[in-house]
């Protein structure tokens, strides 16, 4: 072969060698491949969701007012009652007699006593009319000198003494009159009697739903002892305990949508009502209650539900995959990105922050391209393979922010 051949040749293998390792020079000065999501303005909404039970506004303690046994009950648990419905019936027989004899002492002084009173004080005055008209004749006799003196004084004794008579008896028919001090004292007793009968028949003060029942037909009750517990009929509400680390996210009047553990498949809306002005310093929960309204006809006293509230909305925000920041404090953070083909750290302030997502505030702009994951020093040249970010639901659910839970 000739010299020239042989050269020829020579350079001919050696141009693609040449060039693959200008190839892979290139792509060394360019440094490695890595994702980064492209970032972009879209809806966010910032939520807070704990788990509490369902409470009404006030309960009612049923108790009896006296000691006595019980030969009824008229309710149980689950039972609507209405304010005067009767839920229990006490033994009575002691009470029912005293009614018994005040309405008997009643009858006599208005069928007995008042005639009687009313024809003494007839029979009195007819007396004293007598009287009076025997003093007088006796007195004119004694002027004609006809009778003694001293007959005279018996006749005056016997009308002093009619008088007497006669003004008692008015005293007596005066307090025996209809509507007069013996009737009251007699109408009185009755009430009290009647009063304490109506004891024994316990009944509902309130319109609610009957909660507890402590008593039985036959158990012996006393004062203080609840016998019944109703929940009041009214507004419904939901006592929520959120941590306290959550508690600058939430203001009243903020609407939320709540699930009952026992109705997975059905949601209902609720506000928030009551922000509780301390924290519970063994859990460190803040007491929190929404009302609902209206409210739905399958949920109970202390049912088990989840509430999710809404916090914050955007409807264009520009976002950040949570995994994307770095030594996150409160609303601060850092995030790396590619600039001018370099990784660089860049201090980003942050708004309203989701489970996979976060609003960006100050920082970055529409078309930062954000690493995410274990990422290359900063200041080493990269490559991008651009990835968008993910969608919501997505193991990125941007509508679930801070799920708090506490069973």
């Amino acid at each position: 072969m000739s010299p020239n051949r042989f050269k020829r040749l020579s350079l001919w293998w050696a141009l693609p060698g040449a060039l693959v390792a200008g190839w892979l020079l290139l792509r060394w000065w360019q440094g490695p491949t890595v994702p980064a999501y492209r970032l972009e303005s879209r809806p966010l909404v910032q939520n807070v969701v704990a788990t509490g039970r369902v409470i009404s506004t006030s309960r009612t303690q049923v108790g009896s007012e006296i000691t006595a046994v019980v030969v009824e009950r008229r309710v149980r648990e689950g039972d609507a009652v209405a304010p005067g419905d009767l839920l229990i019936v006490l033994r009575a027989d002691d009470l029912a007699a005293r009614v018994r004899e005040a309405e008997a002492a009643l009858r006599e002084l208005t069928d007995a006593r008042r005639p009687q009173a009313q024809a003494a004080l007839r029979q009195a005055e007819a007396q004293l009319l007598q009287a009076t008209r025997e003093s007088e004749r006796r007195r004119s006799l004694l002027a004609s000198r006809l009778i003694a003196n001293e007959l005279k004084e018996q006749a005056e004794q016997a009308e002093i003494n009619a008088r007497a008579a006669a003004e008692q008896a008015r005293l007596l028919a005066s307090s025996l009159a209809p509507g007069q001090s013996e009737e009251r004292v007699l109408r009185e007793r009755l009430a009290a009697a009647r009063a304490s009968l109506e004891k024994t028949r316990i009944r509902a003060s309130v319109a609610g739903t009957v909660l507890t029942r402590n008593v039985e037909p036959g158990d012996l009750v006393q004062p203080g002892r609840v016998l019944l517990e109703i929940a009041r009929a009214g507004d419904t509400e939901l006592l929520v305990p959120v941590d306290e680390k959550n508690l600058a996210l939430l203001a009243l009047g903020q609407k939320a949508q709540v699930i009952a553990d026992a109705y997975p498949d059905r949601s209902f809306g609720a506000v928030v009502t009551f922000i509780a002005p301390s924290v519970d310093p063994q859990r460190g929960t803040v007491e929190v209650r929404l009302k609902v309204d209206p409210v739905p006809d399958y949920l109970k006293q202390d049912m088990t539900v989840s509430a999710t509230v809404e916090t914050g909305r955007r409807d264009a925000a520009l976002v950040l995959p949570n995994d994307a920041l770095r030594a996150r404090s409160g609303d601060r953070g850092k995030v790396l990105v590619v600039r001018g083909g370099k990784v660089a750290s860049v201090d980003v302030t942050l708004g309203l922050r989701g489970i996979a997502m976060s609003e960006v505030v100050e920082g970055l702009t529409a078309g930062d391209r954000v690493l995410e994951g274990v990422a290359p020093a900063v200041g080493t040249r990269v490559r991008i393979r651009e990835q968008s970010l993910p969608e919501a639901g997505g193991g990125a659910d941007s509508s679930r922010e801070l799920p708090v839970r506490f069973d």
